[in-house]
């Protein structure tokens, strides 16, 4: 099922195995320089370039570096790294031998093959030991709920369980055959039937839904699989095939074994998404440091304008219906929370969403802030963390989370944004709700970086001219 997913992340792997190799050499090359001062020219050596690091990355290969090393321990990667330089140090040595003995330098060539082993000594350790803090922490798992609980059900688990490296977890089961509720499969609960699976989903942050199934059930799943795009959520099916025209299909199989068509809501892939977060990470570091260079002005003025907090922090609804806690300059009295209620009554907006656009709450250099949009730059560490990215769709509060209606909910389908869609379409305009999310549901539907890059030039348009959106 993350064929693909696992074959991107060691192509990733190959190539910093590469680059550690190749700047070995010039760590190498720089040191003993630095304490001999005889070499020669580093173009006279550089050409072990060509050899080197194909024999290291062939034999790593060997040594199961460019597969699941969930199971590898501390010693393990040690002890074959060391197995891999030995043998690969021979090999290129035998190399350097018959091209250019008398020239090459063995002190350099030692050194090379010595900095090599240890680089990649604490890329490997230090990546298996982030991985399992990231696991421990729970920050790289999906979250699967398996519908069915008969043989085909049970057996998907196991294969989950085998390759748990894949970040996969299992939150549960749900039944679809008739008779009495079975407890549990595998250790984990039966969360109820598939009757109930729409609701299930919203009580638990399920990121994908596989229908493993027996044949003569497996016709009963197409409601199910038109709640889950309602939602939001991507449908796995094993075998079988459906007709429903607003997933992206994909067919794959899963360990090179149980076929499967997978039904997605959202129009990013595993390198997109990469590209998205390295964006994201470039754009929250500009944006913390344009953070910290306000902070001082900003602080004093909010705490001059009103008495409370200089920061506001609420908790919102993110991906998949996690919750996380959005920073903001605050721009409201210090109990616009509990008057919230007083003011239902003029709220402007049609829909799951309060605004109000004279909002009595908010102070005076609240309205300097949001009219620049600078109490939006604490988000940029919402960002940095990976709660938030760059551009997304709108975090709503929990109260409103509530109002959703399903095929609202496939707006929380990927991270929540700053800016967005909707900001850039005439914010200040759009009065119902209901249109607000087609925006966002449209971003989603044709998403790309070049979107990305334009929604975020846009931004800086609008707030420059503070044209309205903003």
């Amino acid at each position: 099922m993350l064929k693909e997913q696992a074959s991107f992340f060691n192509k990733l792997n190959l190539l910093t195995d590469v680059t550690v190799i190749l700047l070995s050499f010039f760590i190498a090359y720089g040191g003993v320089f630095y304490l001999r001062g005889n070499l020669a020219p580093l173009l006279d050596y550089v050409w072990v370039l060509l050899v080197a690091p194909p024999v290291f990355i062939v034999l790593m290969q060997g040594k199961g570096f460019y597969g699941s090393m969930r199971k590898l321990t501390v010693y393990d990667i040690v002890t074959r790294l060391i197995n891999v330089h030995l043998f690969g140090g021979v090999s290129v040595a035998a190399v350097i031998y018959f091209v250019d003995r008398d020239q090459y330098s063995r002190l350099l060539f030692l050194s090379f093959v010595g900095t090599s082993l240890l680089l990649l000594i604490l890329e490997k350790v230090g990546l298996r030991l982030l991985l399992g803090v990231l696991r421990r922490r729970g920050l790289n798992y999906r979250e699967l709920l398996i519908v069915g609980t008969c043989e085909k059900a049970a057996r998907f688990y196991e294969m989950v369980e085998e390759h748990a490296d894949w970040g996969l977890r299992v939150l549960g089961f749900v039944q679809a055959i008739d008779g009495p509720l079975k407890e549990q499969v595998g250790g984990h609960r039966v969360l109820g039937r598939i009757e109930e699976l729409a609701e299930i989903c919203k009580s638990f942050p399920v990121d994908e839904v596989v229908f493993a199934l027996p044949k003569d059930y497996i016709h009963d799943t197409e409601e199910s699989l038109k709640q889950l795009e309602e939602l939001g959520i991507t449908g796995r099916v094993v075998l079988d095939f459906y007709d429903v025209p607003q997933f992206r299909k994909e067919i794959s199989f899963f360990h090179d074994d149980l076929p499967m068509l997978s039904f997605h809501t959202k129009a990013f892939d595993t390198q997109q998404l990469f590209l998205k977060r390295m964006l994201d990470i470039c754009g929250a570091l500009a944006g913390l440091i344009i953070l910290a260079l306000f902070f001082p002005p900003l602080a004093l003025a909010i705490r001059l304008g009103s008495p409370g907090p200089i920061l506001f922090a609420q908790q919102r609804v993110g991906q998949g219906g996690r919750s996380f806690r959005i920073w903001k300059f605050r721009t409201m009295v210090v109990d616009a929370e509990q008057r919230k209620q007083e003011l239902a009554d003029l709220n402007e907006m049609n829909g799951a969403i309060f605004k109000i656009r004279n909002d009595p709450r908010i102070t005076a250099v609240g309205r300097l802030l949001r009219r620049t949009c600078l109490d939006e730059l604490p988000q940029f560490w919402n960002v940095f963390k990976g709660e938030m990215s760059l551009v997304g769709t709108r975090p709503p509060t929990r109260d409103e989370f509530a109002q959703y209606e399903n095929w609202h909910r496939r707006r929380i389908s990927i991270k929540p944004g700053i800016t967005g869609m909707w900001q850039v379409s005439g914010r200040g305009r759009l009065d119902d709700f209901d249109e607000i999310v087609r925006l966002d549901l449209h971003y989603i539907d044709t998403w790309s970086m070049w979107l990305d890059v334009k929604i975020i030039l846009k931004t800086v348009k609008v707030v420059a001219l503070r044209s309205g959106s903003f």
